[in-house]
């Protein structure tokens, strides 16, 4: 490997912290990593940070708190464990175990907060193939916050990572991707964030609402039209797939296209051609595709409401989007944020409005069997009957109401505001108490192992319960 003689090394280990391992390899890569435009660090096989680039200081380093030295999990988590003990996935345990790459979406303290970030770490072998080093890759996901945000993707729960880790992986590539969820989870601020994420990012998005066009006019809203092709055909009309050209097409709710189109859209996706109403001129498509659908698609191919042939064109790559009771973890979050954005549409002179705790115990009790939508209508109803700016337990409907009194602390889980209903001080009690391991006690508590862990952790605990 040659390197220019001008090349700045990157921060290396303190003297107190053992030299790079073995080979002169690993010092050429170290200093090959300086032209790497990604953040980049080296580890080595205990976690400790050997060297990092300029890219990685740059947007992850804090002024005063060098993370040379330092283990990963201390400066990514603040955990004084790894990650796997902390109930989170490792990559460095999972490189180790495979001796291969290994790639995952953690949430990362950073300068600005926490953030979504993808790691992908890959293990460096001396001659006799021992792992001596780790070098790990870094890229903040723009797509998704993990704090309250106006704009776009909000969340943090393990399901909701989960969705956008798949997202990630598939953005650079120009495989057909299907949504999968229920209605109100938020399928076309995901389509969009798969958009932001691609290398199309900068051509058009163009939605298509497959539910709000009738069977007559699905064809010339989607191909466009030649002036007098029908009566009121002024002039040319483009589709929405021209408009989409060299960007995305979503098309939303395909579950709902009628089987006499659903073979053009077939013949569309096929051959990447097209021909507006009324002319005999073949377009070139060029697009990416992205659908989305509530409707159980695999059921209406075997009663024929959906071709298969079509089907399996658009689910190369299947994204399932959780559902927001499968995302509990998240509403106290969603909330924030949704209020953020009603107060950003409103005049200045109104004030933003916030919810009182035992309004806010109700909201991550209930259900939310219209999801993310429901959500936002119950709140903007809601922040209007809130007068002094406070949403309180009766600005809820009645549904949203019960839904926390209708079941026992007991018998209802408590989800992430367990922490409401639990105080420290109890918590810490009903932790010395429990004789299981610490995965049991957070599934019975209703919170993520994750959760529990930083709130032992905050306790003086060691978050360790029931893993001795």
């Amino acid at each position: 490997m040659t390197l220019p003689e001008s090349a700045s090394p990157p921060t290396a280990a303190p003297d107190s912290t053992p030299a790079l391992p073995g080979a002169p390899e690993i010092a050429a890569l170290v200093s090959y990593l300086e032209y790497d435009p990604q953040p980049s660090i080296v580890l080595d096989p205990h976690y400790r940070i050997l060297a990092a680039n300029t890219a990685y200081q740059r947007q992850f380093g804090v002024a005063g708190q060098p993370h040379v030295g330092r283990r990963c999990y201390q400066v990514s988590h603040h955990y004084e464990v790894p990650c796997d003990q902390a109930g989170e996935h490792c990559p460095m345990k999972r490189a180790s175990d495979t001796r291969s790459a290994d790639r995952v979406l953690h949430i990362h303290h950073t300068p600005r907060g926490p953030e979504h970030v993808d790691v992908e770490l890959r293990p460096i072998f001396d001659t006799r193939f021992e792992i001596v080093a780790y070098v790990e890759r870094l890229s903040t996901v723009r797509g998704a916050s993990a704090r309250p945000s106006v704009d776009g993707l909000v969340g943090r729960a393990p399901a909701f990572n989960e969705a956008i880790s798949a997202l990630q992986r598939v953005a650079p590539s120009m495989l057909p991707v299907l949504l999968l969820g229920e209605s109100g989870t938020g399928k076309e601020l995901f389509a969009h964030a798969l958009h932001e994420a691609s290398d199309r990012a900068q051509r058009p998005f163009v939605v298509v609402d497959c539910s709000g066009i009738t069977e007559t006019l699905f064809e010339s809203e989607l191909f466009g039209y030649e002036k007098g092709s029908f009566t009121g055909a002024s002039t040319r009309k483009p589709g929405l797939v021209e408009t989409a050209q060299g960007g995305t097409l979503f098309l939303d709710e395909i579950g709902d296209v009628p089987l006499s189109m659903q073979v053009k859209l077939l013949r569309l996706i096929e051959t990447g051609a097209f021909r507006r109403v009324g002319s005999v001129e073949t377009q070139r498509a060029d697009f990416r595709l992205v659908a989305a659908t509530h409707k159980p698609l695999e059921q209406m191919l075997a009663t024929g409401q959906f071709r298969s042939d079509l089907y399996f064109r658009i689910s190369a790559f299947p994204i399932r989007l959780p559902a927001l009771r499968d995302r509990a973890d998240d509403i106290p979050l969603l909330v924030d944020s949704t209020l953020q954005r009603i107060a950003s549409g409103r005049s200045a002179a109104l004030r933003k409005t916030s919810v009182a705790p035992d309004a806010l115990a109700r909201l991550c009790a209930y259900s939310w069997p219209g999801n993310i939508r429901e959500l936002r209508n119950v709140l903007e109803r809601a922040s209007l009957l809130a007068d002094d700016g406070v949403i309180r337990p009766e600005h809820l409907p009645d549904m949203v109401r019960g839904g926390a009194s209708s079941a026992s602390p007991a018998a209802a889980p408590l989800h992430h505001f367990g922490r409401m209903k639990l105080t420290d001080a109890e918590l810490a009690h009903v932790a010395a108490d429990f004789a299981g391991r610490r995965k049991e006690l957070a599934a019975q508590l209703g919170m993520s192992e994750r959760t529990l862990y930083r709130r032992l952790k905050a306790l003086g605990e060691d978050g360790s319960h029931g893993e001795r």
